[in-house]
């Protein structure tokens, strides 16, 4: 069995980190272009994070675990 953590996507850690109500406002925020992943802005909400990715919206910083 392997250690490694599975991916997961870009609105779904949005929605675990608590930082969208729901699936609707994930996407509206990520189709906007007001998120960005590894400092680049992300407009794909499928987008597969994996640990040590970096997701920042209005300027405060997540790392994916």
């Amino acid at each position: 069995m392997s250690d490694e953590k599975k991916p997961i996507k870009l609105d779904q850690f949005l929605k675990f980190q608590n930082l969208v109500g729901s699936g609707g406002e994930a996407k509206t925020l990520i189709q906007e272009g007001l998120v960005m992943v590894n400092d680049e802005v992300e407009i794909r909400r499928g987008r597969k994070l994996v640990a040590g990715d970096l997701i920042t919206i209005d300027g405060q910083t997540w790392t994916v675990e």
